[in-house]
C-alpha cells in the first residue's frame, strides 16, 4: 500500500518530483525521461508508468528554462521510436513460441493469424492512434510483432505516431503548462489529461456491455 501510495503521489505531482529531479540531478534528468518513456513503450510489464502527463509536465518545465525543448523533444522522441520497436521485435520473437499449442483456446494458432490480418488491413492508423492511450500504446507494438505486422510497413507508422505523441503532449505544456489557472490546478489537470487518455477505452467497453 505504501509503494501504491508513493506512485500515486509521483503521477499526481509530477510538476514538484520532475522539477526535484531537475535540481538533484541536472542533464542526467534527460537520461531518467528517456528511460521512462522507453519502459512505458516498449515493455509490456510496465505500461503504469507515467507517459502523457509527464510530457504534458516536462513540456511545461522547458518553458521555464529547467530544460532544453529540442534536446528533450529528440531524445523522447527516441526513446518512444526505440521502444515501440523493441517492443515489436520482442512480440516477434514470442509471438511462435505462445502461439504454439495447437489445442489452446487462449493461445490458438488462428487468433495468430486474426491478429496478422487485422494489422495488414488496419495496423498503420492502428499504430498511431494507439500512441495517444494509455496501456493500448504498451500492447500495440507487442501485438502488431505478434501478428507479424510486416516490419517495413510498421515502420514508418512507428515514427510517425512517436513524433506526434511526444511532440503534440511537449508543446501542449510549453504553450500552456506556466499559465496561472494551470500551474495552480495542475493535479486537476493531470487528472483530466488521464480521463481524456481513457475515456475512449471507457466509451468502447459500454458500447460492448450495454446493448
Amino acid at each position: 500500500m505504501e509503494l501504491l501510495a508513493s506512485f500515486i503521489d509521483l503521477v499526481l505531482h509530477l510538476d514538484k518530483h520532475l522539477l526535484a529531479l531537475v535540481q538533484d540531478y541536472g542533464t542526467w534528468v534527460y537520461l531518467i525521461l528517456f528511460l521512462i518513456i522507453f519502459c512505458e513503450t516498449g515493455l509490456v510489464v510496465t505500461p503504469f508508468l507515467p507517459g502523457d502527463s509527464l510530457l504534458f509536465v516536462a513540456g511545461a518545465l522547458t518553458a521555464t528554462g529547467a530544460m532544453e525543448l529540442q534536446v528533450l523533444a529528440g531524445l523522447l522522441i527516441a526513446a518512444s521510436f526505440m521502444g515501440d520497436n523493441t517492443n515489436y521485435w520482442i512480440g516477434r520473437y514470442v509471438g511462435p513460441k505462445v502461439f504454439s499449442r495447437e489445442r489452446s483456446r487462449l493461445l490458438n494458432p488462428k487468433h495468430l493469424e486474426q491478429t496478422h490480418r487485422f494489422y495488414e488491413k488496419h495496423g498503420g492508423k492502428a499504430i498511431i492512434l494507439a500512441r495517444f492511450f494509455p496501456i493500448i500504446r504498451t500492447f500495440a507494438p507487442f501485438v502488431a510483432g505478434i501478428g507479424r505486422m510486416d516490419y517495413r510497413h510498421f515502420l514508418p507508422y512507428s515514427l510517425v505516431g512517436g513524433v506526434a505523441w511526444v511532440g503534440s503532449l511537449l508543446l501542449a505544456g510549453y504553450f500552456f503548462g506556466n499559465i496561472p489557472f494551470i500551474k495552480q490546478n495542475l493535479t486537476l489537470v493531470i487528472f483530466g489529461i488521464i480521463f481524456l487518455s481513457i475515456l475512449p477505452g471507457i466509451i468502447g467497453y459500454l458500447r460492448h456491455r450495454i446493448p
